[in-house]
């Protein structure tokens, strides 16, 4: 499963993986459009609002990094990279889609997976996954998506606003109020499940 793998790949294995990938390493190649593709999927579809057009972008990005292979161990930080890639494509894709000069973080929609990896974070209720859910959802776009990167991507505060244009200190206030909405709307009712 690409969850149980996801933490130790994005760490140390994609300097192991850029390596395979320089020396014409299929397998490598194989394991990184595992590892990534849907992710950098759910990425893009945050921009293009189309599956068919965040698909075709994802695997223009893939194609992108079989042919460029051999520079791959130049890249200071290939998870950053590949999310930058996808951006810069989907934006692309986006703006003469819709023949406009500039694209605003509040257009795109955000899809969650699972934020919970291990079985520890899996066992949580029903009630309590859906009232997550439900307060992630009522986050505003840029919220989600910066919520997203972090939470569900792995990526670290500076690379997201790397990613997105944007200041630490944004991605750090967007990522409080995102914390500080849900825990408003995930409490619960003590005194009804409370036995006394």
């Amino acid at each position: 499963m690409v969850y149980d793998c996801w933490p130790m790949a994005a760490a140390g294995n994609q300097e192991a993986l850029k390596g395979l990938i320089a020396l014409d390493d299929g397998q490598a190649y194989k394991e990184l459009f595992v590892l990534y593709y849907p992710r950098l999927l759910q990425f893009s579809y945050s921009f293009t609002h189309c599956k068919e057009s965040a698909e075709e972008i994802v695997s223009d990005v893939f194609l992108k990094i079989w042919l460029r292979r051999k520079s791959l161990p130049e890249v200071e930080n290939l998870h950053l990279y590949l999310y930058v890639s996808t951006k810069n494509l989907s934006l692309n894709c986006v703006l003469k889609q819709k023949r406009i000069k500039t694209f605003s973080l509040e257009e795109v929609k955000v899809e969650f997976n699972s934020i919970y990896f291990n079985p520890e974070q899996l066992y949580i209720s029903g009630e309590m996954f859906q009232r997550i859910h439900s307060a992630i959802k009522q986050l505003p776009p840029k919220c989600q998506l910066i919520f997203k990167l972090v939470k569900e991507d792995g990526l670290k505060y500076k690379q997201v606003a790397v990613l997105l244009g944007l200041s630490v200190k944004t991605v750090e206030c967007q990522m409080g109020i995102a914390l500080r909405k849900m825990s408003l709307g995930i409490q619960f009712d003590l005194a009804r499940i409370s036995p006394h």
